[in-house]
């Protein structure tokens, strides 16, 4: 075997006509002889969080007793392959959102959730909370990748004024504070996130981001010729690593292209749908996917998620509950609607 100092740097981008990719680690980024602990290529801490809003029926959620983990609550059975990796933990609790002076239970959850401190009631744009504990992680981090953090959500945020309470839609709309006075919002498009990480028209311009869309190729297609050069570089385990990469990015920007075309279908008019229109799963799942993106590509290493917006409306019937979640979160322990939510 002949070992030489040459390796990939961590940085690596394949570059095209106005687009770049960002790559996953791969074993030709670790220099020969060289501890990981020591290279670019060492184990990261990342911090992300996600968010679900209203309210739980939490004996779904947690186990009946302390200690291992035998099995895993109902709603959580879809760990139960990593269940040896999770730590569920209780008795925690959110008391800045008691010392909150007015506005409603919902905007004093979310407000609260990362910062842990109570916010000013307003209805404006003077809102004012505190800087959020993944904002706080991102400024530690922020040096070692090209975005210091990502918001994610699956609902438009779009919603302004006060939103409950007499408490700004601010409060209710994010999780994540870059300084007291800057919530920041979240992105549910996946197309603007594709973007976000790996490269646009060269503008924000929606005319512009269209025309690149209807151009209708892939942004591998941009980096052909430094794809096939990196080929002839690497080993065969990192050839098949950057073989699945690419899959994934192909895979996710056909899905994005197919809900924007099934979003630019006419509709015939129908009675207004029990909760937001469009295939709610998909799009979580496609947000997720571009969540692990970010961190295999090593784009970010916090981020914060919202599969909702507090004080949301939506239902989800996919999972065979045509109720909306809200009213149901306001149980009262009626069994019928416990057993729904």
């Amino acid at each position: 075997m002949i070992i030489t100092k040459m390796h990939l740097s961590r940085r690596t981008l394949l570059r095209g006509l106005g687009a770049s990719l960002a790559l996953p680690l791969l074993d030709s980024m670790v220099p020969a002889l060289t501890a990981l602990d020591k290279t670019a290529a060492a184990p990261v801490r990342r911090f992300g969080v996600f968010y679900v809003p209203n309210g739980m029926s939490m004996p779904y959620w947690f186990p009946k007793a302390e200690g291992p983990l035998a099995e895993l609550p109902p709603t959580l059975r879809s760990l139960t392959e990593l269940k040896d990796r999770v730590l569920l933990m209780g008795g925690l609790a959110d008391e800045s959102a008691n010392l909150v002076k007015g506005g409603g239970d919902h905007a004093r959850s979310a407000g609260t959730f990362l910062t842990g401190v109570p916010f000013k009631i307003t209805s404006g744009a003077d809102v004012l909370a505190s800087v959020s504990m993944d904002q706080i992680a991102a400024r530690q981090m922020e040096k070692e990748t090209q975005l210091a953090s990502i918001e994610l959500g699956i609902e438009s945020n779009a919603m302004l004024g006060a939103c409950d309470g007499g408490a700004s839609c601010a409060y209710t709309n994010t999780i994540a504070w870059r300084t007291p006075t800057t919530p920041l919002p979240i992105e549910n498009d996946p197309r603007a996130v594709f973007e976000r990480l790996f490269g646009t028209s060269g503008s924000t311009d929606l005319s512009a981001r269209i025309t690149r869309i209807r151009r209708d190729k892939s942004i591998l297609d941009f980096v052909t010729g430094e794809a096939a050069s990196l080929g002839k570089a690497i080993g065969p385990q990192d050839k098949i690593k950057l073989t699945e990469y690419f899959d994934s990015v192909r895979d996710i920007e056909r899905r994005i292209q197919m809900a924007e075309a099934q979003n630019s279908r006419e509709l015939p008019v129908v009675d207004q749908p029990a909760g937001v229109p469009g295939d709610y799963a998909e799009h979580a799942r496609l947000m997720m996917d571009l969540l692990l993106l970010a961190y295999q590509t090593d784009m970010t290493r916090i981020s914060t998620f919202m599969l909702a917006r507090e004080v949301s409306a939506h239902a989800y019937p996919e999972i065979g509950v045509s109720d909306s979640h809200h009213p149901l979160s306001h149980h009262q322990d009626e069994a019928a609607k416990l057993e729904r939510l």
